[in-house]
């Protein structure tokens, strides 16, 4: 319900824009000069202030109404106000105009016009704030967006926009917290189908017995508790992009229904006979090895294949360690931001700290920590006992890794120990140069 505070000197005068705005559903405050309404302003949530320009120091002047004018300019209140007045003055309408008067009524007012700019000023304030919740929700999506500095997310991000306004399917593969759903958003941001939506199902989560409900949607009584109809995901994103997180998750069961769809674009919703087609651009996700998965028949070859058009691989947040002190400090920007806290810096101490983590939890685990260090840190430098990182394990305690990572370290060690030269790295490593090479475009070391 909107709140209009009405300042008005004669009581008369207060009861009838009482009576007449209460009427049509508002909520009504009365002050009787502009000090006590300044007053009002501070404890009552006002969507409209009804303003009369004249009062009983000066009848015909009308400075009180611009004194209070300048007052809410100063306080920066942006509450739409409507001036009033009996006296006919174009100078005072103009100069009320200038300091922000939304409109102008004349009394002896009519109610029906009234009324009208009193819903018309409302309406255009309701645009205003929802213009202003876009332009910052705008402003916050361009603070999310990180500048990859590694040379390995850098050509990364190369091959995805060179894919991205195409509709093939993409696959990217990885270890879970390091960022394929915002790679995903990314995809589909660069893509054609940018001003439809994207819609983001965790495959892992879906039960085999709802699949068919989840994805494709029921009608009303087509099973017990049916009770009302749903929209299935491939209905909700029609037009734009499914991303189905945890791909490898989906069970056995239910991959040949997936498929279908991804074939030839039908499906039939729950309960119905009606066979819909499908619109849509597909990208999935998975930290799961669909090597093992293929080889031991629990995932279609079929299915995978129509899944990975393309396929990307996300690095882990330990190959990327240009990024590790660049990344903190953003994270740093964006919680300083959402809880209003004052910029912290890194001191050397947490940055060796930073550097020194293996990041198991990768950019996930990255951000966690940044958050609570931020709102524990007791002053303006965030130091390495904040972050209660312990180091990298010793040679007494070596953290297991996959062949493929442990391939990436060799190769990178080999290339720094060379000064990047492709072939003593390949002697260093009893490779071949093409083999080398090979692996260097593999794992993107490019």
């Amino acid at each position: 319900m909107a709140c209009i505070l009405v300042v008005e000197d004669r009581p008369d005068i207060r009861l009838s824009l009482a009576i007449l705005l209460e009427g049509q559903g508002y909520q009504v405050i009365e002050a009787d000069n502009p000090q006590m309404a300044q007053v009002m302003l501070q404890s009552h949530p006002v969507s409209l202030i009804i303003l009369d320009m004249n009062y009983s120091l000066d009848t015909s002047s009308g400075d009180e109404g611009i004194a209070f004018l300048t007052w809410l300019q100063t306080m920066k209140i942006t509450i739409p106000r409507v001036a009033m007045t009996a006296w006919s003055n174009t100078d005072l309408v103009v100069q009320a105009m200038r300091l922000g008067a939304t409109d102008f009524i004349e009394k002896p007012w009519r109610n029906k016009q009234l009324l009208h700019v009193v819903e018309q000023q409302l309406s255009y304030n309701t645009l205003q704030q929802q213009n202003t919740q876009l332009k910052q929700q705008l402003s916050d999506s361009k603070r999310d967006e990180y500048q990859w500095q590694s040379p390995c997310m850098i050509q990364l991000n190369k091959k995805i926009t060179a894919v991205a306004d195409t509709d093939v399917s993409v696959l990217l593969t990885g270890d879970n917290g390091t960022g394929k759903s915002d790679l995903a958003r990314s995809i589909h941001q660069q893509s054609l189908r940018k001003n439809e939506t994207l819609i983001s199902v965790n495959m892992g989560a879906i039960s085999e017995m709802l699949f068919e409900s989840e994805m494709f949607g029921h009608k009303k009584g087509a099973f017990t508790d049916a009770k009302n109809a749903r929209v299935g995901r491939f209905e909700l994103a029609e037009k734009g992009t499914l991303f189905l997180d945890e791909i490898a998750n989906i069970p056995l069961s239910q991959q040949a229904k997936l498929l279908r769809v991804l074939e030839n674009g039908e499906y039939e919703v729950l309960g119905s006979s009606e066979t819909k087609k499908s619109n849509i651009r597909i990208i999935s996700a998975t930290n799961g090895n669909f090597s093992d998965l293929l080889v031991k028949g629990l995932f279609r070859e079929d299915l995978y294949y129509r899944l990975n058009t393309i396929e990307f691989r996300v690095p882990a947040l330990k190959e990327r360690t240009e990024d590790i002190i660049a990344l903190t400090e953003f994270f740093i920007s964006k919680f300083c931001t959402k809880y209003k806290r004052e910029i912290k810096v890194l001191s050397l101490s947490a940055k060796k700290a930073l550097l020194d983590y293996h990041w198991p939890g990768n950019i996930r685990e990255l951000s966690h920590l940044v958050e609570r260090a931020l709102l524990l840190a007791q002053e303006s430098e965030i130091t390495g006992e904040d972050l209660h990182l312990s180091p990298k394990s010793t040679n007494d305690s070596i953290p297991f890794m996959t062949l493929a990572e442990a391939e990436v370290n060799l190769i990178k060690q080999a290339l720094a120990a060379t000064e990047n030269s492709v072939p003593k790295a390949a002697i260093l490593l009893g490779l071949t140069k093409s083999s080398m090479y090979r692996r260097i475009e593999k794992y993107d070391l490019a």
